[in-house]
């Protein structure tokens, strides 16, 4: 029996492997990750040759990751704007340019620290651009359906990767010195920038034009307030990242002191990892059928966090080999759950910025951890350091369970036009209030009001700026919905882009409470007053 269902699983996950644009994507993508994380042990290790301290060796991991936390957030708005596939080819070839020009740099012996530093934000530069809109083209790719199949193997992917190509950097930095590793990163970019070159992609049917970036920034962010699940899941990935960003930037430190390892020995470290995350990933189809997300997470931090302890703690690098191998694969297991669920959680029109402030989480906490526990490294010791945010780790993992448990259940995010048509009217440049009036059955006024909280959050998540309800004070059974949104263009959006099955689940139950099954009687109103339009609008928030 558990063979039979481990062998659909698996099948089940190859499935997105069998669309060839996703597959050859999908390989390019792996032969990049890994050089981009070959490169980043190879600055990590000539940071260390060129004398670099604990806190310069950790900077590395910073200037991999903060421009990528600072662009992640505009790029992924200009990803629902504009053409995906440009946009990917522009960030990949800058990433080729500064991996190059590192690599020639680094044959001349003419790389300083502060250049490594410079050379390497260029590429995350590069990065940041690329990232949220690798991970909102798979639904082009695939189809609705294999999503999270897809989302899956990406996750895979990446942490596959992510531990690989440190490996592969050690055993390289071994044999021919920390240039191998950027020569090698260099030329990993030419196989994704050849297939998004031949990739003919269709054009995004958008009936109102593209959005503004502001105007997007605005709309990503107001949808993220109003959608508590996946917020659950940015706190998690952020929390996760700042801890578990100091084994990534400490361990070089740790191999060469406590450990006393040279660089074919913190390849051997890193090829654990490897070989952890390797096995991770082979398990993860098995282990989604039968474990709940919220169990896997957490039981995946739990064991992040005694690895990086117990490497920390002890000087036995058999000992440590063991735990790195468990840490590879709860590396595997935490990310790839937090990633795929972050996809399903997601509508089509808002998939490139949302996932942005994934990956702001993501990049942002390891960002700032790094720096973070480089200085507590420098001012308390490499062990203090390490084996501080183990413990730190099982701390947050224990409160994030408590309070933000992750959901379980996935939601249909396919379009849904269930809203009426709109008037066909010009209503200015200024905002509009819209009034919905219900009337309710007396008895089932308390399940109305509890389908109204979801009903208000589906409005803010499509574009409503104020949203509130209230209650006749002579007329019981009526109820006054209304809302504000910025512009009538805004409003249109609403009905004609953004609305889900999820959406619409909501309102059928909220209209399933009305009187005879009356549907409500919507109004629309634009700004009349003579000033310049402001923020002081009928509603709440």
């Amino acid at each position: 029996m558990a063979s039979s269902r481990r062998g659909g699983a698996e099948r089940l996950m190859g499935r997105p492997l069998r669309v060839r644009a996703f597959r050859r994507l999908w390989t390019a993508q792996f032969v990049a990750n890994i050089g981009t994380w070959t490169q980043t042990v190879g600055a990590q290790w000539l940071m260390g040759d060129l004398g670099g301290s604990a806190l310069e060796i950790a900077l590395i991991q910073t200037a991999t990751t903060l421009p990528v936390f600072l662009l992640v957030v505009p790029a992924g708005a200009l990803g629902d704007v504009v053409d995906r596939r440009r946009q990917l080819l522009a960030g990949q070839s800058l990433m080729l340019a500064g991996a190059g020009l590192l690599s020639l740099m680094a044959a001349l012996h003419h790389v300083s620290p502060g250049s490594l530093l410079a050379l390497t934000a260029l590429m995350a530069v590069g990065q940041g651009i690329s990232v949220p809109v690798f991970q909102a083209i798979q639904p082009e790719l695939v189809g609705p359906e294999l999503i999270p199949q897809a989302a899956l193997l990406n996750s895979a992917n990446a942490n596959v990767a992510r531990a690989v190509g440190p490996a592969l950097g050690g055993l390289l930095i071994a044999a021919l010195g920390p240039e191998a590793t950027f020569a090698l990163n260099a030329v990993s970019f030419v196989g994704v920038l050849f297939v998004l070159a031949t990739w003919r992609r269709e054009r995004a049917d958008r009936p109102l034009g593209a959005e503004r970036v502001p105007a997007a920034i605005r709309a990503g962010a107001r949808y993220i307030r109003s959608a508590p699940a996946f917020t659950s899941v940015l706190v998690r990935t952020a929390l996760f990242m700042a801890f578990a960003s100091a084994l990534w930037s400490l361990l070089p430190a740790v191999a060469r002191g406590p450990l006393g390892l040279g660089a074919g020995g913190y390849g051997l470290l890193l090829g654990c990892i490897g070989a952890g995350a390797i096995a991770g990933a082979a398990l993860m189809s098995v282990l989604r059928t039968l474990i709940r997300t919220e169990l896997l997470v957490t039981g995946g931090m739990v064991m992040f966090a005694l690895t990086t302890a117990t490497t920390g703690f002890v000087r036995s690098v058999p000992a440590v080999v063991v735990a790195l191998l468990l840490t590879g694969l709860a590396w595997v297991a935490v990310l790839s759950t937090l990633n795929s669920s972050a996809q399903l959680l997601l509508p089509g029109w808002t998939r490139a910025r949302a996932l942005a402030y994934y990956q702001l989480a993501f990049m942002g906490g390891q960002a700032l951890g790094a720096v973070g526990w480089g200085v507590l490294a420098d001012l308390t010791g490499l062990t203090a350091a390490v084996v501080t945010s183990g413990l730190g780790l099982l701390a947050v993992t224990a409160l994030a369970t408590w309070r933000m448990p992750l959901p379980d259940s996935r939601h249909d995010m396919a379009w849904s036009g269930h809203w009426p048509e709109p008037p066909a009217v010009d209503a200015g440049p200024g905002p509009v209030l819209v009034t919905v009036e219900w009337r309710v059955q007396p008895t089932r006024t308390g399940e109305f009001l509890r389908a109204m909280r979801l009903v208000g959050r589906s409005r803010r998540r499509t574009g409503a700026t104020l949203w509130g309800l209230f209650q006749d004070l002579e007329e019981p059974t009526v109820f006054l919905e209304n809302f504000t949104v910025a512009t009538w263009t805004e409003h249109l959006r609403q009905h004609f882009e953004r609305g889900t099955e999820f959406d619409r689940e909501h309102d059928e139950r909220a209209r399933a409470c009305t009187i005879d099954g009356e549907p409500p009687r919507v109004r629309h109103y634009g700004w009349a007053a003579p000033a310049r339009p402001g923020r002081h609008v009928l509603g709440h928030r």
